[in-house]
C-alpha cells in the first residue's frame, strides 16, 4: 500500500508540474499576443472606443437637458463611422482626465486640448481640429473697434491665470491696453455687454460661440491676435498608441475633406474656417 500511495503521489506531483508546465508554456505563447493588442486593436476587438472628457466646456462638450452635444460630439459621431466603431462617451472631471489617460484607466482624451511645447513632449497629439487660437469680442455695433489695434488705450477683460490673458498680455507690449481680469467668462460677457469693458479676450472658438448665441448682442473683432494655437485630442505618448492617432488622422482628414468639418464649424461657431493639415510646431 505505502508503494502504492508513494506511486500515485509521485505520479500526481507530475502531473501537477507537467500541467503546471503547460500552463506556462500557454502564458508564454498567448503574451506576445496580449502585448501585441495595442490601443487601436484594444478598440476594435470591443467594437468601441471610450472617448473621455469632461462635458462643460462650450460649445466643444457640454450637456443640454441631460444629454451630451457640441463640437466634439458632431465630430466623434462623424469619426465613428469612418473607423467603424461606436463611440462611449464617458464624462469625467477635469481633473481626473489626464491623471486616468496617464495611469492607463483609459486610452484616448476626446477633450479639446491646446497644443504647447511642454504638452506635445508628454502626449501624442493628433491633428488640429479646431482654432484655440486667442480673439476679441465687442459690443455689437461699436464701430469704433474694427481690428484689435483699434483697442488701443481701451479696457479690455479676460479670465485671469488663463493661456488667453498671457497673449493679451503680450498683446499689450505693442498695443497698450487697460487689462481688466475676471473669474470666468460669464462674468467678463456681462460685464461687457453694459459697457464696463470695451472688448473681451477669449478663444476664438468662445467668443464665436458667444456672438452666435446672443448675435444682437455681440460680435467677433477680426483678424485674432497673438501666436496661433491649435487643439487636437490625445493619447499617451507611446507605441501602443500610435496606431489609434494614425486612424484617428486618417478619418479626421476624410471629414474635412468632404465638408463636414465645415458644417459642423457653420452650427457651432457661424462660420467655416481652414485647419492646417498637421499639427504645426507649438511656439508657446
Amino acid at each position: 500500500m505505502g508503494s502504492f500511495v508513494s506511486t500515485i503521489r509521485t505520479a500526481f506531483k507530475r502531473s501537477a508540474g507537467a500541467h503546471l508546465a503547460s500552463i506556462v508554456l500557454a502564458v508564454s505563447v498567448l503574451a506576445p499576443n496580449i502585448a501585441a493588442a495595442d490601443a487601436l486593436q484594444k478598440a476594435k476587438s470591443a467594437g468601441k472606443l471610450v472617448v473621455v472628457t469632461e462635458m462643460q466646456f462650450a460649445p466643444f462638450d457640454m450637456k443640454v437637458d441631460g444629454k451630451y452635444v457640441g463640437v466634439n460630439r458632431d465630430l466623434f459621431d462623424e469619426i465613428g463611422k469612418e473607423l467603424g466603431l461606436a463611440m462611449d462617451y464617458v464624462d469625467l472631471p477635469w481633473t481626473s482626465v489626464l491623471p486616468g489617460l496617464e495611469s492607463g484607466k483609459f486610452d484616448f482624451v476626446g477633450a479639446p486640448i491646446n497644443a504647447t511645447k511642454e504638452r506635445v513632449t508628454r502626449y501624442a497629439f493628433t491633428n488640429p481640429f479646431a482654432f484655440s487660437g486667442s480673439a476679441f469680442m465687442k459690443r455689437k455695433g461699436d464701430a469704433a473697434v474694427t481690428k484689435p489695434e483699434d483697442l488701443k488705450g481701451q479696457t479690455v477683460g479676460v479670465v485671469k491665470s488663463s493661456a488667453i490673458l498671457r497673449q493679451v498680455q503680450r498683446f499689450n507690449e505693442t498695443t497698450p491696453v487697460t487689462i481688466r481680469e475676471y473669474s470666468d467668462n460669464n462674468q467678463l460677457y456681462a460685464d461687457l455687454a453694459i459697457g464696463r469693458v470695451t472688448a473681451a479676450a477669449s478663444s476664438l472658438a468662445n467668443v464665436s460661440y458667444a456672438a452666435q448665441q446672443r448675435p444682437d448682442t455681440f460680435e467677433v473683432v477680426k483678424p485674432t491676435f497673438g501666436i496661433p494655437t491649435y487643439y487636437g485630442w490625445i493619447a499617451r505618448n507611446d507605441e501602443d498608441s500610435k496606431s489609434l492617432i494614425a486612424a484617428i488622422n486618417v478619418a479626421l482628414a476624410k471629414v474635412i475633406a468632404d465638408g463636414r468639418m465645415a458644417a459642423i464649424q457653420k452650427k457651432w461657431f457661424g462660420e467655416a474656417y481652414d485647419l492646417p493639415a498637421v499639427m504645426p510646431e507649438p511656439q508657446i
